[in-house]
């Protein structure tokens, strides 16, 4: 209790958190979504999420805005309508002009992500950093909260990827997984970046809100 109320300290600035609008079918991912809150309160950390207050959204930025976190939610100006169905969105509201904007501006602003439950965009938003770090546009730790086993069916379908020679063995290791939230962020402070020969001879560079690779040709 103790270590708490002085807070663990933390490498990390901001962490990106992808989680559903929905809050979801049982109370286990309810109460994670506040744990990964209360965690990033403790460590010190800010939070960036897609911005809504409804669902696991609502819940964990609720839970780091009332702790003292300091809060940014990124949201297209076409989705904040519809995902800000009730109250007020907490802290820091940052409108962009589309979803692809809105990714980019997360992973621009966060030094690591986490994925809560949830559904087709949030899966969609986790699975596009993971490709950014198989290909070495950015070196942060990608973590998934492991609820009750809700992403068992996706470390499993990695696992069969690298077993029929689709990912690399060595790239499974960019997903960094626990049930607990406090675990897996200590996990995420651990992380050291695999990358192959090929990718680290590219140097990607942002020109707007593109990525857009560079080859450093050998001298």
């Amino acid at each position: 209790m103790e270590e708490a109320k002085l807070g663990r300290s933390s490498k990390f600035k901001r962490v990106c958190v992808f989680c559903g609008s929905s809050t979801g079918k049982r109370s286990c991912y309810q109460d994670a979504a506040v744990e990964l809150g209360k965690e990033l309160v403790a460590r010190k950390v800010d939070l960036v999420y897609g911005g809504g207050n409804a669902g696991l959204m609502g819940l964990v930025s609720g839970a780091v805005h009332s702790g003292g976190g300091h809060v940014i939610g990124i949201i297209p100006r076409t989705l904040m309508h519809k995902e800000q169905i009730t109250g007020e969105t907490v802290g820091e509201v940052k409108a962009v002009a589309s979803m692809h904007q809105r990714k980019a501006e997360m992973a621009q602003h966060s030094d690591a992500f986490i994925a809560l439950p949830g559904g087709y965009g949030t899966l969609e938003e986790l699975l596009e950093v993971i490709s950014w770090a198989q290909l070495g546009i950015h070196s942060k730790p990608v973590g998934l909260l492991n609820v009750d086993g809700y992403y068992n069916s996706l470390l499993a379908f990695v696992d069969k990827a690298v077993d029929d020679g689709f990912i690399q063995p060595f790239q499974r290791h960019i997903i960094v997984s626990s049930p607990s939230a406090r675990d897996l962020v200590q996990k995420l402070e651990e992380y050291v970046p695999v990358q192959d020969a090929v990718v680290s001879r590219l140097r990607w560079e942002m020109v707007g809100y593109n990525f857009s690779p560079q080859t450093d040709i050998a001298r």
